[in-house]
């Protein structure tokens, strides 16, 4: 009987990702951003091949949208084709955005690499040396959503097979930041003797649970500023010699996204704002190329303004131009502005006076009434979007910020 197994448990790929809003990037930055997910991949590849293992999952989501470009079916196909050459298994499972009755996928894999057929639970037997040492558990999304729970159905076939892993592309029932499709309980999984769960859907990493380890490796390369940080996969060894399991984390993205906060109250005059900014993104730097969001923070109202004529932009020109150029390059696709005051919100709204019962009224009330009419125009409609909680908060934050100043300067 085999006492270890050794695989790569990854999920969604999103290969192909169009990376919305970044076309105003240099060239060389945006051919860079574009070809990322595609570097990843190489990346798990060759994460798969130097670690030795006996096979990779992959559980859900390789592809970013239901019908993908031939191109990115063919990159797909040559790096099963790689870990062919080197005698690796790939079980795999299509999830809510590349489900199987919403694209072609035309392009035939190598014998290497076993597909989930359908939405019924079904299992894969991985033998090692003619001898069966695993069996890996999963279904793939036939449509773009799966809302019932799939977990009753996961069953353990025969138990002589030394290690039994399980897949899943879903979220918990307590999760309300993403959408809801394959739901289950934590306790759900638990109750199964399964020695691992190879989750998908999520793209932030998470151990839900060590033992058994219930895991999701999140997505291999960041897509936007709300998937921060480094990104990958997970090595996995699971031993029946009674050690714990061992998971180690491969970084694979070969761009992060990043927030970058600069406080620029000390600046005078605009051109001060590029030495803060370049020392801030000095602090942050790492040994990859980064896109950062940027928020500068003051006291001082004259930043609003610099923001207004532009100044802002044209000095966050000069930075980008600066480290585009870089191997490990650095660039500003976003920036915003906050400003805050001696006295914070909250002080302000105990107050029994006119700063008082303003700062209360903004809490008190929705701007969302007030933009009616422009939603009622034709042509307007045609360009705006309905604001989001999280857009509202921003610009009354903003509004409140900007006018306690302007109103506390003034009494000054």
């Amino acid at each position: 009987m085999s006492k270890e197994i050794s695989f790569i448990h990854a999920a969604d790929l999103h290969l192909d990702s169009p990376f919305m809003g970044l076309a105003a990037a240099p060239g060389h930055i945006f051919e860079a951003i574009r070809e990322s997910t595609f570097t990843a991949l190489k990346r798990l590849v060759q994460a798969a091949i130097e670690k030795n293992v006996d096979f990779m999952i992959i559980a859900g989501d390789l592809f970013d949208q239901e019908r993908q470009s031939l191109k990115a079916q063919i990159r797909l196909r040559q790096a099963f084709e790689t870990l062919k050459r080197h005698d690796i298994q790939v079980y795999l499972s299509y999830g809510n955005h590349d489900y199987l009755n919403g694209g072609s996928h035309a392009v035939t894999y190598p014998e290497n690499v076993h597909v989930f057929p359908g939405e019924n639970i079904s299992s894969f037997t991985h033998y090692r040396d003619g001898e069966p040492v695993a069996a890996v558990y999963g279904f793939s999304y036939e449509n773009r959503a799966v809302t019932g729970n799939k977990t009753n159905d996961y069953v353990i076939g025969d138990e002589e097979i030394p290690f039994h892993i399980a897949t899943l592309h879903g979220s918990l029932h307590t999760n309300t930041e993403h959408d809801m499709y394959a739901p289950f309980q934590l306790s759900d999984l638990t109750a199964k003797d399964f020695d691992y769960w190879a989750l998908g859907h999520i793209h932030q990493r998470q151990m839900l649970k060590n033992d058994p380890p219930i895991v999701y490796p999140g997505n291999i390369q960041g897509r936007s500023r709300k998937e921060s940080g480094e990104k990958g996969c997970y090595h996995v060894v699971l031993s029946k010699q009674g050690g714990a399991p061992h998971l180690e984390f491969v970084p694979l993205a070969p761009i992060q996204f990043v927030s970058v906060t600069a406080d620029v109250s000390g600046c005078k005059e605009a051109y001060q704002l590029e030495e803060i900014i370049q020392q801030e993104l000095e602090k942050a730097a790492q040994r990859s190329s980064r896109l950062v969001n940027l928020t500068l923070t003051s006291d001082n109202p004259t930043l609003k303004q610099w923001e207004q004529e532009r100044a802002l932009e044209d000095v966050i020109d000069l930075v980008n131009e600066s480290n585009a150029k870089e191997q490990d390059w650095q660039y500003i696709f976003r920036s915003q502005v906050e400003l805050y005051s001696a006295v914070t919100e909250g002080e302000a709204s105990k107050g029994e006076h006119f700063i008082g019962e303003l700062s209360r009224h903004f809490d008190e009330v929705s701007i969302r009434p007030f933009l009616e009419d422009l939603y009622k125009q034709k042509q307007a409609r045609k360009h705006l979007r309905r604001l989001t909680d999280e857009e509202e908060a921003r610009i009354k934050t903003e509004a409140r910020q900007l006018l306690l100043n302007e109103l506390l300067s003034s009494e000054g």
